[in-house]
């Protein structure tokens, strides 16, 4: 395919929207209490403001893939920087828990579009081999800087003006963001696909997974085995099951199951999903702690985590150098021991801690190890595979962090509450210990699934791809 516009170029441009789309899903935590305070949240309802963007981003990123094939990468960028940019505008301009939580949700959706069309806009600019490592290198360290950078950001705007900003400030950088996308990206579609979208798939899917949620978040004050609680879970099983059964059935899937034979992707998904689970939760329950136990202000907690985003942009970059020549295996290995380790020490954080004792050693861990997870898994998600699967194999992906992430955020939240029966700081810090011991717990089972799913021979082939020069289309 060729190009007008320099690679290089279009890498920038995509990899700001999604740094966006990154910062938006973690730039709410420091402003949390703030949010609670103005619009009269109940501790339960807190963390939907996180949730309503996760679940929902995650939910229609398949759909966003499948739609970026058909109608075009660009043209669904573009719809989907409008979308989120708008959508910006409204959070900020909020007046009740109920709009703030549905437009956070509308964010969401355009963080759908965004995402998907942006990693495929990638995966076909730059050849499979050197070229893409480096750009995918570039990408890996931005959407997981991101988030680091989404906290420091909150805590900056939240005390220097107040919590709306987090979202006005969005509106200029989507505009910019925009304008230069429609001048120089080029357009790019599979011409051969089935065109047809599955909307019953998406619904289904969205729709089961925040049910899904919602039960795991009532059973902590309805009980697990109250009437409600099952009933919701049933209503979860019921959707989920639907998705699957549509999805064998469709015409064109939004999900074509058969991509799951694909071993190294099916790996690369079930790891980030996992690993996903245990990051969301080191995000949510140290701002709380550094808030709520600590006493800092959302600029001192924001500032908080500065070493994070050093230590994973340091180690993405380290990552993407060492995963052509040593093998991108054992660099996820060690990622993932590291960030364990990093989360294990939170879950001994005394009341009356300092953070420079008891805080930063275990950013700073869990910084670096993350940083040498995500550019190996997303080799191993995206690498292989035809141009015209990338929108799809790309949604998979960022689903699977999405996803992960609000699950592992719904299910240790409950654990921490379940084991903090008070708002005491020594009752909310024994809650804490049990959500970040969990999240460790999470990190270490995507390190057993890793070395169990991902074969030999699977690496071979994607070491092969990644240390070319250039792969022939198809090769």
């Amino acid at each position: 395919m060729r190009h007008t516009t320099n690679p290089w170029v279009i890498l920038v441009l995509v990899c700001l929207a999604q740094f966006m789309v990154i910062l938006d899903a973690t730039v709410v935590n420091v402003a949390l209490p703030s949010i609670q305070k103005d619009l009269g949240l109940s501790e339960a309802n807190l963390q939907w403001i996180v949730n309503a963007y996760a679940l929902v981003f995650g939910g229609f990123l398949l759909l966003g893939g499948r739609a970026g094939d058909l109608l075009g990468r660009k043209r669904l960028f573009l719809a989907g920087v409008v979308v989120f940019t708008v959508a910006s505008l409204l959070n900020g301009l909020a007046t009740s828990s109920t709009w703030l939580i549905s437009t956070r949700a509308l964010q969401g959706l355009g963080a759908a579009f965004i995402s998907p069309a942006a990693l495929a806009i990638i995966s076909t600019t730059f050849s499979e081999g050197k070229e893409r490592g480096k750009a995918l290198g570039v990408w890996a360290a931005i959407a997981s800087g991101g988030s680091a950078v989404g906290l420091v950001l909150g805590g900056v705007l939240t005390e220097a003006f107040s919590w709306p900003w987090i979202f006005f400030i969005n509106v200029p950088i989507g505009i910019g963001a925009f304008v230069l996308s429609l001048r120089l990206i080029p357009e790019s579609i599979d011409e051969h696909a089935e065109r047809s979208f599955d909307v019953a798939g998406a619904v289904t899917a969205t729709g089961g997974l925040m049910t899904l949620v919602y039960a795991i978040v009532k059973a902590q004050s309805d009980g697990w085995t109250s009437a409600l609680t099952l009933s919701t879970f049933a209503g979860a099983a019921i959707l989920l099951t639907a998705f699957v059964l549509i999805e064998l059935r469709a015409t064109a899937p939004l999900v074509r199951l058969s991509i799951f034979r694909v071993r190294s992707l099916t790996a690369a998904n079930v790891v980030m999903f996992l690993v996903a689970s245990g990051l969301f939760a080191m995000f949510f329950f140290n701002s709380l702690y550094l808030q709520k136990v600590l006493d800092y202000g959302p600029l001192k907690a924001g500032l908080a985590f500065l070493p994070f985003t050093a230590g994973i942009m340091i180690s993405a970059g380290l990552a993407s150098h060492f995963a052509p020549k040593i093998g991108v295996r054992p660099v996820a290995v060690v990622g993932m021991i590291v960030t364990a380790v990093g989360l294990a020490l939170l879950a001994r954080i005394p009341v009356h801690g300092s953070y420079v004792a008891d805080v930063m050693p275990s950013i700073l861990l869990t910084s670096l190890g993350m940083g040498a997870v995500f550019v190996p898994l997303t080799l191993v998600a995206t690498t292989g595979l035809e141009d015209s699967d990338q929108g799809l194999a790309s949604g998979l992906f960022n689903t699977s962090q999405q996803i992960g992430g609000a699950l592992g955020l719904a299910v240790l939240s409950t654990l921490a509450a379940s084991r903090s029966p008070g708002t005491t700081k020594a009752e909310l810090v024994h809650g804490f210990h049990w959500a970040f011991a969990g999240g460790a717990g999470f990190v270490l089972a995507a390190l057993v699934l890793l070395i169990v799913l991902l074969r030999r021979r699977d690496v071979e082939r994607i070491q092969a791809v990644v240390q070319a020069d250039v792969v022939p289309v198809g090769g």
